[in-house]
């Protein structure tokens, strides 16, 4: 009974997220209050139908109701029940389940978002936003139904995949989704704009909020899923360049673009018809991820659809929502009035060149992903591109971005003094060639390009910093005073550094890789093999079981010069309901690097094979998101993002009641 409650309030929603589409913009054009207050209710109400639909389904995941379909493909009766619960975004039903989830509960929030959003632009942005939950709620109703039943109901589930039954799958989806699917109301937003023809700084303060929480969680998600593939596959790495990496990875790249677009059109009244662009690429690169990892065109363990018919309906989505938007932003755009000017040499324009560079990484990643998937459709032919490719390319494009990011940061709005930045940041310059030339003298050289990459990391960082320090502190002013005058920047200010000084730790957590060792051997217990500076010997080969799955697990004893400083365990799974293997890595963390095991299969002699690495300094990869996303964070609190519409905006409004009683008055 429960999961018919469950259909039944999925079917509910789609009528009420029709309502939410329809008379606000009904409302909207005929200037009718009372419609467009309908949007509120309306959004309300689809989110409480999609989270009761979502918490059907959770409920037949935890109690194990095996004639669901959904359940009895993705559950086992034996697993933990944060499996159980993860196990119900495991899987393409599921999983679009809590898309749409996310995507209402966006709604929701705009829909009880402070008042000081003009009524009109929130009526239209929930409109819009709606007609993306229509879209979705159809094709789950009609192609990807959860609630489908079995009679009779087996006695036993098949299981989640077992690359999935981890804690870091249970937190990477949710993230992940909050993050590319968060940029739907950047999208509502433009489109909004565009239909009523009026996009100022009042639109690009309304916008920015949702923009960077989207970008925040985008950052955590994806940085999550990096760390995952990395203990979990086995393989050693990080990050591979697959195609679902990738289609997190470019609205990343476009959503860090319209962030900072965004700050130029809320200061300088400029860029709005970039902005707006950017606003639609960036939800287009999240449905076009969406497709990639559902239609089936694609074999990975994030893609869960096979069916062609679903890839069909994505498609057509995919082609309304982007046509339909990139159409409608062709015939509007001409007629925006244009922003501001500024000079090449200012903030504004090293802005404009952080756009410029991420667009054209974004687009190298795109075209890389795309490209042998499109020429497969074509001629039949495959190709695979990988690493190679994208290191020769992205990254030569990456490296101007990240060597002026500390300048366009210091430069003066409007008019700056490059010679002045520069003077600004000697300090931080001198820093950065120091520990380059330490960091070259103690590894006798090293690769020229992760030399490179030293020094860019500390400028980043350094560079960052000094910003706020500039601000605090002149030549000889007491530190008291400096640490006051830096409590009173704006959170924004320090949000801002922080979140550059975070891409500066992940450039030097990359850049260490290059000094990583990697061994590979066959040993039997009581053997011993060395990687970079340590040691590590097999103990034992016992096995275990637990769960759903038995394992054969090997725990080394680490040695440091022939001292003992700790032990690792890593093991080989077999998962018995789907005969499936896995490879659960033994990590070891030794300050901020990482001594890596993986095993391999066990040979005729009884010698196991490993594939031995010591990291080091790869936490920084990871710590630098976090910061990265923390100074995100920092910048959400700033009082100017909580506040509402400009005070400028306020006033000229103000002003021009004022006259209009006034001429009322006269006449």
């Amino acid at each position: 009974m429960l999961v018919e409650i469950g259909h039944f309030a999925l079917t509910l929603a789609l009528g009420l997220s029709v309502v939410q589409c329809v008379l606000p913009l009904w409302g909207a054009r005929a200037r009718d209050t009372a419609l467009m207050a309908m949007a509120v209710p309306a959004a309300l109400g689809t989110f409480a139908g999609i989270a009761l639909a979502f918490a059907m389904l959770t409920y037949a995941y935890v109690v194990s109701d095996f004639s669901v379909v959904n359940v009895f493909e993705n559950s086992h009766s034996m697993k933990p029940l944060i499996y159980k619960i993860s196990g119900v975004w495991g899987n393409h039903e599921g999983s679009m389940l809590l898309w749409v989830l996310i995507l209402t509960l966006f709604g929701a929030m705009v829909a009880l978002s402070r008042k000081s959003l003009p009524n009109r632009l929130k009526a239209l942005t929930l409109s819009v936003q709606a007609s993306v939950t229509i879209a979705f709620l159809l094709f789950i109703l009609f192609t990807s139904n959860p609630f489908a039943r079995l009679d009779p109901a087996p006695f036993e589930g098949r299981d989640l995949n077992p690359l999935l039954q981890d804690i870091g799958l249970a937190i990477h989806p949710p993230l992940l989704y909050l993050g590319y699917v968060g940029f739907s109301i950047s999208f509502a937003f433009a489109i909004a704009a565009l239909i009523d023809g009026r996009i100022d700084a009042v639109w690009a303060r309304a916008a920015r909020p949702w923009t960077l929480t989207a970008w925040v969680f985008l950052t955590l998600g994806i940085s999550m899923g990096s760390y995952w593939a990395y203990y979990e596959l086995g393989w050693g790495g990080w990050w591979f360049w697959d195609p679902v990496e990738n289609a997190s990875f470019m609205p990343w790249l476009a959503g860090t673009a319209l962030i900072h677009s965004t700050v130029v059109m809320e200061k300088r009244d400029a860029l709005k018809v970039w902005t707006i662009l950017l606003a639609i690429l960036t939800f287009s690169l999240s449905l076009i991820g969406t497709f990639l990892v559902r239609s089936g065109v694609l074999t990975s363990v994030h893609a869960f659809a096979v069916d062609p018919e679903r890839g069909t309906f994505i498609l057509i989505i995919l082609m309304f929502f982007i046509g339909g938007s990139l159409s409608l932003f062709a015939w509007r755009a001409p007629m925006l009035r244009q922003g501001g000017i500024f000079a090449p040499v200012s903030r504004e324009g090293a802005l404009v060149l952080n756009n410029l560079l991420l667009s054209t990484a974004c687009a190298t990643v795109f075209i890389g992903t795309l490209y042998p998937l499109a020429l497969e459709a074509l001629t039949t032919d495959k190709i695979s591109v990988g690493p190679p490719f994208f290191e020769a390319t992205f990254l030569p494009i990456m490296i101007p971005l990240i060597a002026i990011m500390p300048i366009g940061q210091t430069l003066a709005w409007k008019r700056g003094n490059l010679l002045g930045a520069a003077q600004r940041l000697m300090a931080a310059f001198a820093l950065a060639l120091v520990i380059s030339l330490i960091v070259i003298t103690v590894t006798r050289g090293g690769p020229v390009l992760a030399i490179l990459g030293v020094g860019l990391g500390f400028f980043a960082l350094f560079g960052s910093l000094s910003e706020i320090v500039t601000r605090s502190w002149t030549h000889g002013m007491p530190l008291a005073t400096a640490w006051r005058r830096a409590k009173g920047l704006p959170r924004s200010a320090w949000g801002t550094a922080i979140a550059h000084a975070g891409m500066g730790v992940i450039v030097l957590g990359i850049t260490a890789t290059a000094w990583g060792v990697e061994n590979l051997a066959v040993v039997k217990p009581g053997e011993t093999m060395t990687v970079g500076p340590y040691s590590l010997r097999l103990d034992a080969v016992t096995p275990r079981t637990a769960h759903t799955y038995r394992a054969d697990v090997a725990r080394f004893s680490v040695l440091s010069g022939g001292i003992p400083v700790g032990a690792l365990e890593a093991e080989k799974r077999i998962y018995a309901t789907r005969g499936m293997a896995t490879t659960e890595a033994g990590l070891m963390t030794r300050g901020l690097g990482q001594i890596y095991v993986g095993l391999g299969e066990v040979d005729e002699t009884g010698g196991i094979g490993v594939r031995l690495y010591w990291k080091p300094y790869v936490l920084l990869i990871w710590i630098g998101t976090l910061v990265t996303a923390l100074g995100g964070a920092l910048s959400l609190t700033d009082r100017r993002l909580r506040i509402g519409a400009p005070q400028k905006a306020k006033a000229k409004a103000r002003k021009a009641s004022d006259t209009d009683v006034a001429v009322a008055s006269v006449s």
